[in-house]
This record gives structure tokens, C-alpha cells and sequence, in this order.
């Protein structure tokens, strides 16, 4: 009996081992559960959703708002309604310049329209003026820097030359920087500093414009020319980046991104971003390109530790010019422009930044590393040269090195085929399409214009991309992005390149997913799926609901990095 009752206890207890090891564990409250009608996911699996739970900064769950109450809500979990606007996936930067946006926090803005008011020389150099007096003036040798020009909007028609800076300001060196960052326009005083006249011999891969009928500098420099004025202006120390450090995040995230980019990182810069990496600094992810101008410094970037994070700062690649700025007539085009180069040449279809043989040099010696390549190119024939030098080091799909074309604003049909064989990934730049659609006209004609950035055939063939600002050659408004993604339209209305509008889908995914899987990301970002990082970013409508139109004028409610409500409220 004994016995018995002996046995049926340890069958008892053993079955009732088997039934608390096979029950499943607690689910684990929310800190948060995201509420509303309208949530895009970017998951296929799901497209869209009710509710999304976070726990410790990641997502936990996505699916109907009674089914997340019912299993995710707490004593202590804050449900947070997102009331009439749409939740997505934090925005992912394709391309842009934190460094800039750090220097320029001084600097007068003499854009055209609609980032600035210039319209003609006259009114940039009124704005110089406004901006020298709400400083108290500028002291005779001080320098008066500007960034944001861009003669295509001026009513003259032509290039600010160093007499028109002379007499408005003759004590002082000035310097505009062209828009795309490729150039600038040198008063007398500046060339002087820089140590540039008329015996300067024109450097590689560069542009000196002269005056007419002489050797001195008429103040236009693009390039590798413009990197001699570049090494003379004053810039901020890295204690006063560090100032402007955050400012300059919640600038990206008002704006929707939580991971952003420095496209061109030099030492400074690297320097810069350790520092606030390791001083808890950096609250959105930075991912870093340290820039390489010239074979010989490629030794000293193959030591960096690149592709993991760390104190929110990721090294995501060696970043590398092969040309200019189809805007400026830098770029490397296989076939001349309709119009002279930046410095009145004819037959002009640009030229590389670095000869071939350079490229191909970085291109093997970055290859055999491991580490990805970021390779700036514009033109048609700049973009031969990067498919050449990936062949010659043995590049092949399978590798999944996800090496990037950034721009890849005049690629060709055949060229985004060698990027499917290859593995090249693109970063396009549509919003070339509203802000110089016009200028491409101009200087390439129709039928070449309409394929900048083309995105929809891009698509067709396979190729993974993103679509970036280049801030700050353009705003960050991730909205100006998607509109012109799906319209392409020009600054005067025209539609450059029909075929290639894409649908709202196709553009975000963009920003999101695709921007993910070229970081090597798309496992923790660019979707809200369970087991990702909480990054989202709330706009005031739904972007696949409204009028292709309307898009432009999309709006950021909030943005929320791994949980946290970082710019906006709700």
C-alpha cells in the first residue's frame, strides 16, 4: 500500500514536472504599446498593423491594438496614441554630411529659392551683408564664408566672379561654396590666402577658371582646385563641433532619421565623432565613411575597425570620389555636354577626380580587406571606370560585399546590369529632379536628363538602393524625397523622365528597408518587425493614401529612437 501510494506520488510529481517544463513562459509586459489606425510596417509578412509593443528599446510585438492590450499591456506599460497620423519605420539617411551640417552653423545661407532668397548677385550680396552686421561685423582679415551657391538661380546668369566679392567686401577674404560642395568662389583676399594666381597651374582633376583673355583666377574653383581654398578657411575645432553636436541630431531627427550618415569623414571628423561616441554623446546611430582622396592615404583607413557599433557610432565603409557635380558640369559623362565646362571649356564632358589607375588601386586594395566601398560617381563615364576597377579585383554578386555608387545620377541601362552582376548597390538622389531637372535639360538634353536616378528601371533589374538629401546640398525633408521619387518633378513643372516615377510603396521602401540592407541592417532596422530596434517616426498622414501632390507636403509629427521620443510629441 505503501508502495503503492508510493509510486502514484512520484507519477504525480513528474507529470507535473512535464506540465510546468512544457508551459510556456510569461510574456513580458510592454514598456510602451503604439496605437492607431494607420501603421505602415514595411514587413511583407505584415504591411500593415493596429499596434506595435516595445520592450527595452525593441520591438516585441505587431498586430491587431485588442490583441496587444489583451497579452502586452501592464500595471506600468504607457499605450501611446498616435492619433491621425501614420507610424513607420524610423527613416534611414542614404547620404548626407553630419560634418557639414556641423560647419555651417556659422555660415550665411545664399541659396536660391525655395532653401534660401538669392535670386540675383545683387540680393547674395545683401544677404552676406545682413549676415556679416547680425554678427556685429567682421574685422578686417576675418573670413566671411557662405555656403549654398548656386549661379543656375541667379537672374545674371552667370558665375559670381572675385570683383563682385572685391567691392562689396575689400577687407576681407570671402568664400561662397557652390551647392554641390564640389567648388567654390574666392574674393581677391581669399585667392591671395589660398596662394592662388595666375602662375597656379591648373591641378589634376580640377578647374580654374580664368578671366578672359588672362591667367588670373576669376574666382571659381572646382575640385581638386577647390580643395587649395579649402585648406586655407578657418573651421571649428572639434571642442566647438561638439557644441553644435546635438543641435545638429535633432536637426536629422525633426526630420524622421534615427541612423544617419557622414558621407566624406576626414580626421577631424573621425576624431569629432569618437569623442561623443565615448562620451554618450551620439543618441541617433551615425554611420561614418572616412574619406580617401589619394592612394597614399588608403593605408591608414584599412587600420579603422569597421561594421559594428559602438557608443551609437559604426564605421560603414571607405568612402572615394571618381568625378564631380552633374550641377556644377564636373561630372564624368562618356559623351560631351551641350554646354562649355565650369571654366569655359569646349567639347567638355568633365574628368575623373583621380586618374583610373588610382581607383583602380583603392578598389583591389579595399577589396581584398573586406571592408565596403562607397564610391562617389555622377556621370556615365565615371561610373565605367567604378564597374572597371570592381571587375579587375574579381567583384561578383555572391560576395554580398553590398559596395556602393553613391549618386549614380547619369547611370545607364547596361551599367545597372554590371551592378546586378557585380553586387553594387546604388544611393540615388532623386531630388535632382525638382532642384536642377531644369539645368540637365540644359546641358545634356532631354532623352540623357530623363534617366537621372531612375529608380523604376533600377528596381526591375534587381538593384538595391537607397535615396538620400546629400544634405546639406539639398534640405533633409525625407517628404521632398518621396515626392520627388514619385513625380520628378521640375523646378518649372516639367516631369523629367516619366518612366521612371515609382510608386509611395517603392519610395519608402527606400528610406527604410532597402536603406537597412545596404548599412547590412535590414536584421535589426527598416521595419517594424518583432525583434527590431524601436525606431519610428511618425508623419501627419499616410503617405500611401494621399495625392502623389500631397507628398510634398508630408509632415513629421515625432520621431522615437529605440523607444524614445526624440523630436516631436505625442
Amino acid at each position: 500500500m505503501l508502495l503503492a501510494l508510493g509510486m502514484a506520488w512520484i507519477l504525480a510529481a513528474c507529470g507535473r514536472e512535464e506540465v510546468a517544463a512544457s508551459a510556456p513562459a510569461p510574456v513580458q509586459p510592454a514598456d510602451e504599446i503604439y496605437v492607431g489606425s494607420s501603421i505602415l510596417t514595411m514587413d511583407p509578412a505584415r504591411p500593415r498593423a493596429e499596434a506595435v509593443a516595445v520592450a527595452q528599446g525593441r520591438i516585441v510585438a505587431v498586430g491587431g491594438r485588442a490583441e496587444l492590450e489583451a497579452s502586452r499591456k501592464g500595471p506600468a506599460t504607457r499605450v501611446v496614441d498616435i492619433g491621425g497620423g501614420t507610424l513607420l519605420p524610423g527613416f534611414i539617411d542614404g547620404h548626407s554630411h553630419i560634418s557639414q551640417a556641423l560647419t555651417f552653423a556659422d555660415w550665411a545661407n545664399v541659396s536660391i529659392p525655395p532653401v534660401g532668397s538669392v535670386d540675383s548677385i545683387a540680393s547674395l550680396l545683401e544677404t552676406l551683408g545682413r549676415h556679416v552686421a547680425t554678427r556685429g561685423g567682421a574685422a578686417p582679415g576675418e573670413w566671411i564664408l557662405a555656403w549654398g551657391y548656386d549661379p543656375d538661380g541667379l537672374a545674371e546668369n552667370r558665375h559670381v566672379v572675385r570683383a563682385d566679392l572685391d567691392v562689396a567686401f575689400p577687407d576681407n577674404p570671402v568664400m561662397l561654396l557652390h551647392v554641390s560642395g564640389h567648388g567654390v568662389v574666392l574674393n581677391s583676399a581669399a585667392l591671395r590666402l589660398a596662394g592662388i594666381d595666375a602662375r597656379t597651374p591648373t591641378p589634376a582633376g580640377g578647374v580654374i577658371a580664368r578671366l578672359p583673355g588672362s591667367e588670373e583666377p576669376a574666382g571659381l574653383l572646382m575640385e581638386s582646385a577647390a580643395l587649395l581654398a579649402y585648406a586655407a578657411i578657418p573651421r571649428p575645432t572639434v571642442e566647438q563641433q561638439l557644441a553644435t553636436l546635438d543641435e545638429v541630431q535633432r536637426l536629422y531627427a525633426r526630420n524622421g532619421y534615427t541612423t544617419i550618415q557622414d558621407g566624406a569623414s576626414d580626421d577631424q571628423t573621425l576624431e569629432l565623432l569618437r569623442r561623443a561616441a565615448a562620451a554618450g554623446a551620439l543618441w541617433l546611430d551615425v554611420v561614418a565613411l572616412p574619406v580617401v582622396f589619394q592612394p597614399s592615404e588608403l593605408d591608414a583607413r584599412l587600420r579603422e575597425r569597421f561594421g559594428s557599433y559602438a557608443g551609437h557610432l559604426k564605421l560603414g565603409g571607405i568612402k572615394v570620389l571618381t568625378d564631380g557635380s552633374p550641377q556644377g558640369r564636373t561630372a564624368l559623362f562618356s559623351a560631351p555636354m551641350l554646354v562649355h565646362g565650369p571654366g569655359d571649356e569646349t567639347d567638355w564632358r568633365g574628368e575623373p577626380f583621380m586618374a583610373p589607375v588610382q581607383y583602380d588601386d583603392i578598389v583591389a586594395r579595399v577589396y581584398a580587406a573586406g571592408i565596403p566601398l562607397w564610391t562617389h560617381a555622377n556621370g556615365d563615364g565615371a561610373i565605367d571606370m567604378v564597374i572597371a576597377a570592381h571587375e579587375k579585383a574579381g567583384a561578383k554578386a555572391a560576395d554580398d560585399r553590398r559596395d556602393v555608387v553613391v549618386h549614380s545620377q547619369f547611370v545607364r541601362p547596361d551599367q545597372l546590369d554590371s551592378y546586378v552582376r557585380l553586387g553594387i548597390a546604388a544611393s540615388f538622389f532623386s531630388n535632382h529632379a525638382f532642384y536642377w531637372g531644369d539645368v540637365h535639360v540644359r546641358n545634356l538634353g532631354a532623352e540623357r536628363a530623363s534617366f537621372l536616378s531612375p529608380l523604376k528601371t533600377a528596381h526591375a533589374k534587381g538593384v538595391k538602393y537607397s535615396n538620400h538629401t546629400d544634405y546639406g546640398v539639398t534640405p533633409l525633408d525625407p517628404a521632398m524625397v518621396l515626392w520627388t521619387a514619385v513625380t520628378r518633378q521640375s523646378r518649372s513643372g516639367a516631369v523629367i523622365g516619366p518612366d521612371e516615377r515609382v510608386p509611395a510603396q517603392r519610395a519608402l521602401e527606400a528610406l527604410t528597408i532597402d536603406a537597412a540592407w545596404i548599412y547590412r541592417e535590414e536584421d535589426s532596422k527598416g521595419s517594424i518587425s518583432p525583434g527590431k530596434v524601436a525606431d519610428f517616426v511618425v508623419l501627419d498622414a499616410d503617405p500611401l493614401a494621399v495625392p502623389a501632390d500631397r507628398l510634398r507636403q508630408l509632415k513629421v509629427l515625432a520621431t522615437i529612437k529605440e523607444g524614445r521620443l526624440v523630436a516631436g510629441q505625442l
